[in-house]
C-alpha cells in the first residue's frame, strides 16, 4: 500500500517573521497580492467607501489597486476633497445598457412563446368545436392512424383497462368486506 499521508500541512497559522530567501519573498508576495485585493474589495464594498492602495513589492515594484478607480480617486485627492466626475457614470449606464439589452431580448422570448402558446390554444379550440378533439382519442378511426398513433391509442386503452381492473378489485374487496361482518 502506497504512503497516504498528506503532501502539505494545510492551512495553519503562519508565523510573521522576515522572509530571508529573495525568490521565497517574491513568490510569498505574488501569493498575496490577490488576496489583499480581495480583501480590499470587499472592504470597500461592506463600507461603502473609495478606496486607493498602493504596496511595493520586494522588487521595489508599485502595485495598485482603487475602487472606483486609482484615477478618480488620485484626482480628488489632488483637487483637495472635490468631488471629480469621472468616467464612473459612463461604466454604471454601459453596465445598465448591457442589463437591459438582456432584460429585452428575455422579453422578447417570453412573449415569442406566449404567442406560440395562445396560437395552440387557437388549434386546441379549432379542434374541440370540430369534434377532433384529442381528448377524445377513442372516437378517431382506426385506418386514419399512423403506426405511432396506433401505439399511443393501444397504450391509452391499456391504461383504462388496468385503471378499471383496478377499481373493481378494490370494490370487490370492499363488496366481500361488508359480506363477512354481522349486521
Amino acid at each position: 500500500m502506497a504512503n497516504t499521508g498528506k503532501k502539505t500541512r494545510g492551512k495553519q497559522k503562519i508565523e510573521i517573521k522576515m522572509i530571508e530567501n529573495q525568490d521565497d519573498r517574491l513568490i510569498t508576495f505574488s501569493k498575496r497580492r490577490l488576496g489583499i485585493y480581495k480583501k480590499i474589495d470587499e472592504l470597500s464594498i461592506l463600507c461603502g467607501n473609495e478606496i486607493f492602495f498602493i504596496i511595493f513589492s520586494p522588487a521595489r515594484k508599485p502595485f495598485t489597486f482603487g475602487q472606483p478607480s486609482i484615477e478618480s480617486i488620485a484626482n480628488r485627492f489632488l483637487n483637495g476633497n472635490i468631488h471629480v466626475i469621472d468616467n464612473t457614470c459612463a461604466l454604471i449606464e454601459a453596465h445598465c445598457t448591457v442589463r437591459i439589452n438582456k432584460l429585452v431580448k428575455l422579453y422578447n422570448e417570453v412573449q415569442s412563446q406566449i404567442d406560440a402558446s395562445n396560437e395552440t390554444q387557437k388549434v386546441l379550440a379549432q379542434q374541440i368545436t370540430s369534434g377532433t378533439d384529442s381528448n377524445r382519442w377513442w372516437e378517431t378511426p382506426i385506418d386514419q392512424l399512423n403506426p405511432r398513433e396506433l401505439y399511443e391509442r393501444y397504450s391509452h386503452f391499456s391504461k383504462l383497462l388496468n385503471l378499471y381492473l383496478s377499481e373493481q378489485e378494490d370494490c370487490n374487496r370492499f363488496f366481500n368486506g361488508c359480506s363477512n361482518r354481522s349486521w
